[in-house]
């Protein structure tokens, strides 16, 4: 059932899927569903509604996501950082949030799916050092946009990138960008079977 609502899914996008990236997102969503009714990780409860409101919701991202290494800040239970990993085997994902049932959940998962190319971390986003910048800081948890650019400032590389998950456009937090930060471009999602609107937002840092 899982799978054909996902394939159903699929269909109506552009997204081109492997047999093995199908069936981890369907082990995916059947564990997020397992974990929840224990550790209450997502309020929403339904395994077919997530393939839309979770996977679909994180995977029509991926073409929009220009580097190698990505930070998933407020990543909750892997979100979108889970799905993105699974179907861009090639880029490094690493899934921060500060709380530990999360991460644990994370981790189990990237463990049970092999998923080599994922790094979970339990810390507050204002708090994580690391030695490598990042391509891209990505996030669909941040209420503003202003707490996402000013406590992940520290995070991207010189040419590294924000995208931020947005249902309508910060038109108000747009116009007041810190310096040195510049939007790059508004890309509308478009998510099967979701209502209301989804954009992503992408914020260059010093690349006018």
């Amino acid at each position: 059932m899982l799978k054909s609502r996902l394939q159903g899914l699929l269909a109506q996008t552009n997204l081109q899927l492997t047999e093995l990236q199908i069936s981890q997102l369907v082990t995916l969503v059947e564990q997020l569903d397992k974990w929840n009714k224990a550790y209450n990780l997502t309020s929403v409860r339904d395994p077919m509604e997530m393939m839309v409101k979770h996977i679909l919701d994180s995977l029509v991202v991926s073409p929009h996501l220009q580097g190698e290494r990505f930070i998933d800040v407020g990543t909750g239970p892997g979100l979108p950082g889970l799905p993105l990993a699974i179907i861009n085997p090639d880029k490094q994902f690493v899934l921060l949030d500060s709380l530990g049932k999360r991460i644990t959940f994370i981790r189990q998962v990237s463990h049970l799916l092999k998923l080599e190319n994922v790094t979970a971390v339990q810390c507050r986003v204002e708090d994580y050092q690391q030695n490598l910048e990042f391509d891209g800081v990505i996030s669909r948890a941040f209420a503003s946009l202003q707490d996402m650019l000013s406590w992940c400032s520290h995070l991207p590389a010189n040419s590294g990138k924000f995208y931020a998950l947005k249902g309508l456009v910060p038109e108000q937090e747009l116009e007041n960008l810190p310096e040195g930060l510049n939007l790059h471009s508004i890309e509308s999602l478009s998510v099967p079977e979701l209502e209301g609107q989804r954009h992503l937002v992408i914020i260059d840092k010093n690349n006018p």
